[in-house]
């Protein structure tokens, strides 16, 4: 594994700023990575990229994991249903890691900001979709879709990655009539569970600076408490609102990584 020399204050400052605003919109709707992972590779060049993305798994998922226990609090979490997608995200993460061995993501590369624009006009033109809470299916049948859920995006996030939270509250509010606040609230849990199964991969490579990880897992944490605060708030519209940004900023991130990069 390639040492990380002892980082000056200034770069582990940037580095914690970097997370906390990273964990702050991951614990309200996702796309931290947007801010987190550019900023590594800025600060840190010369390090393979594998390590870079291993050791922001290394403190991001202690992130989202606070953020699910908090909105467990405060939220009705529809457990019958997130136990099983749970384990199929697990299983499509593993799978989706193992096919990017297989096979390129370049054609997945230049289709998502075309998929990314179709999910925020389509949020649009739905200007009461994922406002209120009103779930469509119960039992069996809703563990069935949510499973389907967590085994696509988990397997997305696996092979590719960039927007599987948005992914997630996307279709628990359009496929299961959660609201926005209830869909990230279940995003966090699965979204945890494909963290900790990328993270599980990039530890066994040894693609994972753990002091560094240290930093940002603290940083994370604190960004999540304040992020998860202001969405318990102001609830599913504050939701909406963010997700409707965060979408768009995917869009741009991802349009200029596969076309203008």
């Amino acid at each position: 594994m390639p040492e990380l020399a002892f980082s000056a204050w200034p770069e582990l400052l940037a580095v914690a700023l970097a997370a906390g605003l990273a964990g702050f919109v991951d614990a309200i709707v996702g796309g931290g990575g947007l801010v987190l992972v550019p900023a590594l590779f800025a600060l840190y060049p010369l390090a393979p990229p594998a390590t870079l993305l291993g050791t922001n798994k290394g403190g991001a998922v202690w992130g989202t994991a606070w953020a699910t226990l908090q909105y467990a609090r405060r939220v009705s979490l529809r457990w019958g249903s997130l136990g099983p997608a749970v384990a199929a995200a697990l299983a499509g993460s593993f799978a989706g890691a193992w096919a990017v061995t297989l096979a390129s993501a370049d054609g997945l590369k230049r289709a998502l900001p075309f998929v990314l624009a179709a999910v925020l006009a389509y949020t649009l033109a739905r200007k009461d979709m994922g406002r209120h809470h009103a779930p469509r299916f119960e039992g069996a049948r809703e563990a069935v879709l949510a499973a389907g859920i967590g085994a696509a995006v988990g397997f997305y996030d696996g092979f590719f990655g960039p927007g599987t939270g948005s992914f997630f509250v996307f279709l628990f509010v359009r496929a299961l009539g959660y609201d926005f606040l209830h869909a990230s609230a279940s995003a966090k849990l699965l979204n945890t569970a494909t963290n900790a199964a990328a993270l599980a991969l990039f530890a066994f490579k040894g693609h994972v600076w753990w002091h560094l990880a240290l930093v940002i897992a603290l940083a994370n944490v604190i960004g999540s408490l304040l992020g998860t605060r202001l969405a318990l708030k102001h609830g599913a519209g504050f939701v909406r609102g963010v997700f409707i940004a965060v979408v768009a900023a995917l869009i741009g991130k991802t349009a200029y990584d596969a076309f203008l990069r």
